[in-house]
C-alpha cells in the first residue's frame, strides 16, 4: 500500500493531447455550489456520443483539487476539451482498427519514472522486472483498480502514438515540391512598375455598410464562423476613495508626526506620547499606526517609488519625508541611515566536476581538471577582461552563460558563503577564482548599489464608510431607473458612462476589462434572464456592476460589430482599388504612372520566394508574380496589391539553371510542413457535431 501511495502522490499524467489532453486528469467538484437546474442527464455529446454528467462531474473535481488554484470553470472548460479530444480521437482508432499489444503497453508504463524507476519494481541489477510488478499489484485489490485506470490512460497513449506516427508517415514531400521550391527561390525577375498607394484616397471618401461586411463574412465564413454570444452593456460605478477621504487619510498621516496628549487612567493624568519624528522604539511605531509592517532591510535607489526615489535616497538619517502616494497608500519615510554595497552584481564562469552540485555540467571532468580548467580560464580573463562574456557563454555550466554569465543584482546572504564573501568583501572590477559545492567560479564583480533604510508608515488609499454609502446609493439608484427607462439615458441622467458591450461566450470566465467576473456571464446565459434584464453585481475592491441583457447572438457569424475593424480596411482598399485603377490608363508604364499622379520605380532581381519591393514597401506577392508571367517589354494590367494598385513592366526574367537533385529543396519543404500533422484535431473538431450542455449544470 506504501507503493500505492507513494506513485499516487507523485504520478504524472502520461499524456498530454496532441499531447494530448487526452487524459483523464483526474477533476473536481463544481456542484456542491449551488442549486442546479438540470434538464439532462449528460453534460453533452460528441458525435452522437454522451458525456455522463456524474462522470463529468467527479473529473472536473479531481482537476480543481490538484489544480493549485484553478477556478471551477477552468477545471471545467479543460475537462470539456479534453473528453472532446479523447471521443475523436477514440473515434479514428477505432476506423482504423488501432490495437495495442502487452508488451506496448507495459513500455508505455514504463515510461512512467514513478513505476519504471520505483525501486520497489527492480530486480539486483537495478532493472525493471515485469514480474516483481505484476506481483504486486495482482495481489493487492485497491492497487490492481488503480493500475486498470493507468493501464487505460496508456492504451489511450499508445493509440496516439501509433496514430501520430501514422498520419506524419502520410506526408510526403515529392521532387516537384522540391524543384519549385528551388526554382522560387532561384528564378529572378527585375521589372518597372508604378504604384498607386491605398493611402492616397482618404477612408471619408469611401464608406462600408453593414452589409457590405455581411456579405464578406458570408463569402469567408470559416473566419467569422463564431459560438453563439450574449451582448452584455454595463455601467461601473467605482467605489474609491474621495478627495475629501484622501484628505483625510494625508492629516492622519501629518498628526503622527507630532507627539499627542492621552489621558491615563492609572495615574489620573495625560501623558504626552512621542510622535514619528521622536519615537524611541520605531519598528512598534510603524506597526502600529501602518497598514504595511515594518521593513528593517537596505533598499537600493531604483526599488524605490519612481517619483519620490531621488528625495526619499538623499534623506539625512532622521530626516521625515511626505506623506506622498506610494502605490494605492499614503506614506510618510524617516530615513534610518544610509550604507554602502547593500546589492552587487556580478557575471561568472561555474566549473562544475563529478561529485559537485552543478546542474547543467557539459562535460566530466574530476575535481583537479575542474580548477586546472577553471585557473586557466581566470588567466585569460586577467589578460583580456573584455574576453569575459564569450568565455562564459562557451564554458560555463551555469543556466546564466546565455547571458554571459551575468547573475543581476543580489544581496548579502543571496549566494553561497565563499561566492557570497568574494564579492561583498571586494571591488568593482575584482576578478577572482572560489570553489563552492557548485564547483569553481571565476567572478567579476560588475556594479554595486548603495542602499537607505527607512521606517515608512503607509495607508492604504480607500473610501470611507460615508462614501461607500453614497456609492451604493447611486448604483443602487441607477439599477432602479434602467429598469424602467432607457439604460444610456438613465446612466447619462445620474452622470454615469456605459462602457463599451461586451460580448461574452457561455463558458467565459472574463468580462471586458474587469477580469473574472464569471457570475455576470453565467447570468447572462440563465433561461430566467430576458433581453433588457438589468442587474446589480458588487465586485469587491472595484465597486458596483450594472449590468442589462441587451440580446442573443446566436451561433453563426461573428457580429458586424466584432468584424468591422478586421473587415473594414480590407472592404476599404477594394473600393479605392477601383477608382485606382481607373486612373491607370495608358500605353506605356511611363503613361501609366503620369495618368496616376506617380513616378516609375525600378525592382531587380527580386524571387516569389521573398517578394519584397524595396524602399520599405514591403512583401507584394502578386505583384511580383504578374511580373514573372509577362514577357519582355509587356505591361501587366492594374494589380491590385497589399498596399495600392500596380502596373508593371517586365525588364527581364533570369532562371536558374536546371539541377539534377533537389533533394535539399525538399528538406526544406518537409521541415516548413513538418507541424502539420496537429492539425488534424483541429480539423476534427471542427467536422464534429458537439452538444454542449454544461450551462444546465450551472458551470
Amino acid at each position: 500500500m506504501a507503493v500505492l501511495a507513494k506513485i499516487r502522490q507523485r504520478s504524472a499524467l502520461l499524456i498530454g493531447v496532441i499531447a494530448l489532453a487526452l487524459f483523464a486528469f483526474i477533476i473536481q467538484d463544481l456542484i456542491g455550489k449551488g442549486t442546479f437546474s438540470q434538464s439532462s442527464k449528460d453534460v453533452g455529446s460528441i458525435d452522437g456520443k454522451d458525456i455522463s454528467f456524474e462522470d463529468f462531474r467527479i473529473k472536473v473535481s479531481n482537476v480543481e483539487k490538484s489544480g493549485q488554484g484553478i477556478t471551477s470553470t477552468e477545471a471545467a472548460n479543460r475537462v470539456w476539451d479534453q473528453e472532446v479530444s479523447i471521443a475523436l480521437l477514440s473515434s479514428q482508432f477505432e476506423k482504423l482498427g488501432l490495437r495495442v499489444g502487452q508488451k506496448h503497453l507495459l513500455e508505455v508504463l514504463k515510461s512512467d519514472p514513478n513505476i519504471g524507476k520505483n525501486p520497489m519494481f527492480l530486480n539486483a541489477a537495478g532493472l525493471f522486472d515485469e514480474v516483481k510488478f505484476k506481483d504486486y499489484f495482482s495481489s493487492n485489490p485497491e492497487a490492481k483498480e488503480y493500475i486498470a485506470q493507468k493501464e487505460k490512460d496508456a492504451e489511450l497513449n499508445a493509440k496516439f502514438q501509433i496514430y501520430n506516427t501514422l498520419i506524419k508517415s502520410g506526408l510526403y514531400t515529392t521532387a516537384s515540391e522540391g524543384k519549385l521550391k528551388y526554382e522560387m527561390e532561384a528564378n529572378k525577375v527585375s521589372f518597372a512598375y508604378a504604384a498607386a498607394p491605398y493611402s492616397s484616397i482618404k477612408d471619408s471618401e469611401v464608406k462600408i455598410s453593414d452589409s457590405d461586411i455581411v456579405d464578406y463574412m458570408k463569402k469567408n465564413e470559416k473566419k467569422f464562423k463564431a459560438d453563439a454570444t450574449r451582448e452584455i452593456q454595463y455601467v461601473l460605478v467605482e467605489d474609491k476613495a474621495s478627495k475629501e477621504d484622501e484628505a483625510e487619510i494625508k492629516a492622519k498621516l501629518t498628526a503622527l508626526l507630532s507627539g499627542s496628549v492621552v489621558y491615563n487612567a492609572k495615574t489620573g493624568k495625560n501623558d504626552t506620547l512621542p510622535g514619528f519624528r521622536n519615537a524611541t522604539n520605531i519598528a512598534e511605531f510603524v506597526n502600529a499606526n501602518s497598514d504595511v509592517p515594518y521593513d528593517s532591510t537596505y533598499v537600493a535607489k531604483n526599488n524605490l517609488p519612481a517619483v519620490d526615489a531621488d528625495k526619499l535616497f538623499s534623506l539625512p538619517a532622521g530626516a521625515i519625508y511626505g506623506p506622498y502616494v506610494y502605490g494605492r497608500y499614503y506614506a510618510i519615510s524617516k530615513s534610518l541611515g544610509f550604507k554602502a554595497g547593500v546589492n552587487a552584481k556580478a557575471s561568472h564562469i561555474l566549473i562544475g566536476y563529478e561529485g559537485s552540485q552543478t546542474p547543467n555540467q557539459k562535460e566530466k571532468r574530476t575535481k583537479e581538471e575542474a580548477k586546472a580548467k577553471a585557473e586557466e580560464i581566470l588567466a585569460q580573463v586577467q589578460a583580456n577582461p573584455d574576453s569575459f562574456m564569450m568565455l562564459a557563454f562557451t564554458s560555463s555550466d551555469d543556466s546564466s552563460a546565455q547571458q554571459g554569465g551575468d547573475l543581476g543584482y543580489f544581496g548579502q546572504g543571496q549566494m553561497v558563503k565563499p561566492f557570497n564573501d568574494f564579492v561583498f568583501n571586494n571591488g568593482i572590477g575584482k576578478v577572482g577564482l572560489v570553489e563552492t559545492p557548485f564547483g569553481f567560479h571565476v567572478i567579476k564583480i560588475t556594479d554595486k548599489q548603495d542602499g537607505i533604510r527607512l521606517a515608512t508608515i503607509a495607508q492604504k488609499i480607500e473610501p470611507s464608510e460615508a462614501t461607500s454609502d453614497k456609492v451604493f446609493t447611486l448604483a443602487t439608484k441607477f439599477e432602479m431607473d434602467a429598469a424602467d427607462k432607457d439604460f444610456n439615458a438613465a446612466a447619462k441622467a445620474l452622470g454615469l458612462k456605459v462602457a463599451p458591450v461586451v460580448n461574452a461566450k457561455a463558458m467565459d470566465e472574463a468580462f471586458g476589462p474587469l477580469g473574472n467576473q464569471r457570475n455576470i456571464v453565467r447570468w447572462a446565459f440563465d433561461k430566467e434572464t430576458g433581453k433588457g434584464d438589468v442587474k446589480r453585481f458588487e465586485i469587491a475592491n472595484i465597486g458596483h456592476v450594472i449590468a442589462q441583457y441587451k440580446g442573443e447572438n446566436k451561433s453563426g457569424l461573428v457580429s458586424v460589430d466584432m468584424a468591422r475593424p478586421y473587415v473594414e480596411p480590407i472592404l476599404k482598399n477594394k473600393k479605392k482599388a477601383e477608382l485606382l485603377k481607373a486612373k491607370m490608363t495608358g500605353s506605356s508604364i511611363e503613361a501609366v504612372a503620369k495618368a496616376a499622379g506617380v513616378a516609375v520605380q525600378q525592382a531587380t532581381d527580386v524571387t516569389l520566394d521573398n517578394p519584397v519591393l524595396p524602399g520599405g514597401v514591403g512583401q507584394e506577392p502578386r505583384v511580383v508574380g504578374n511580373a514573372f508571367a509577362l514577357t519582355a517589354n509587356k505591361i501587366s494590367a492594374p494589380i491590385e496589391g497589399n498596399t495600392g494598385v500596380y502596373v508593371v513592366k517586365n525588364i527581364k526574367t533570369v532562371k536558374a539553371p536546371a539541377i539534377a537533385n533537389h533533394a535539399a529543396y525538399v528538406e526544406k519543404v518537409k521541415a516548413q510542413s513538418a507541424n502539420d500533422a496537429s492539425r488534424v484535431l483541429p480539423a476534427l473538431k471542427n467536422n464534429a457535431k458537439i452538444e454542449d450542455n454544461r450551462l444546465q449544470f450551472n458551470y
